[in-house]
């Protein structure tokens, strides 16, 4: 059975200023989607879910369906508001959506097969997809051991401001044990630092692993994401600004030993579009990804 790549690419980009998942950024006018699309039918990965918000979803069908049409089959799925268990109601000031773990949720009804998990705006590198198809592959890997690709802090870092990271602790045997969202990361002369709770500058290694929201699963998941989503819902449905995220999903199953994590380590260069000001960045480290040919000059033609 193909896995399947589900992009989350309902959010809007405040940082960024427009939608960035359709941002040109290829020479041929391709997006970061298109090239995370590519790498994942290569690494032999069968459908794509894309999951939305209504305010996108004309203009994103508009872009995708004809250049995907006949490479790989697609969904469309919408993150809405009041896409909530019975017996919870959205408050009415509410305007931003539930968090990427309630993304995933939405899915639920359109996965039966192993699933990655990726942000719309992040560019993960070939091998990572390499990776985490070899993984789904292994037919000793059990329907509760799911998998992270995981990036060196080093590799991920912008420069055109402080950027957020879970920073993973592993086992022995590569499995993760803890993620700790660590906030206002950035490089200092030929350091990286972050600033705690307390307001203090600390250094960080930059071999440090990193998630990135690159994760592996089985549908295994979509039952716990739901009784999960009850549980926050009941303490955090009247913030108008709360929001169920992955890694404390992810986290609450391992401490629970539902399931186990395997952490897959990439060594690709990630980059992204957090801020308006990566954009050049990104379009020469494409550039120079196509020249050397990892990637043709116009993926679809």
């Amino acid at each position: 059975m193909k896995p399947t790549l589900l992009i989350l690419a309902a959010g809007l980009g405040s940082r960024y200023g427009g939608v960035k998942q359709m941002d040109k950024v290829g020479p041929s006018g391709e997006s970061i989607i298109d090239y995370s699309i590519y790498d994942a039918i290569r690494a032999g990965f069968g459908k794509v879910v894309f999951i939305i918000n209504k305010k996108i979803e004309k203009d994103f069908k508009e872009v995708f369906e004809p250049k995907l049409n006949g490479r790989i089959k697609t969904e469309y799925v919408l993150q809405e508001l009041d896409d909530l268990p019975i017996g919870f109601k959205y408050p009415k000031d509410r305007v931003k959506p539930w968090g990427t773990a309630h993304a995933i949720l939405a899915a639920k009804d359109v996965v039966q097969e192993p699933f990655a998990v990726i942000n719309a705006d992040d560019f993960y590198g070939r091998n990572s997809y390499k990776k985490l198809a070899a993984f789904f592959a292994d037919e000793n890997r059990t329907e509760n051991e799911f998998c992270m690709v995981g990036f060196r802090l080093e590799n991920t870092i912008t420069e055109s401001g402080t950027v957020s990271r879970g920073v993973c602790s592993l086992d022995e045997n590569t499995f993760l044990t803890q993620v700790v969202e660590h906030t206002k990361i950035q490089k200092a002369d030929d350091k990286i630092v972050f600033i705690n709770e307390a307001e203090e500058t600390k250094e960080i290694s930059g071999n440090s692993i990193v998630s990135m929201n690159f994760w592996g699963f089985s549908p295994l998941l979509f039952k716990h994401l739901y009784e999960g989503f009850k549980s926050f819902l009941k303490s955090n449905v009247k913030d108008i600004k709360s929001e169920y995220y992955i890694p404390t999903v992810v986290t609450e199953m391992i401490e629970s030993e539902v399931a186990k994590i395997k952490v897959l380590e990439s060594t690709d260069q990630w980059f992204g579009v957090t801020y308006q000001e990566d954009r050049p960045k990104v379009v020469e480290s494409i550039k120079h990804l196509v020249a050397s040919g990892v990637y043709p000059e116009n993926l679809w033609g």
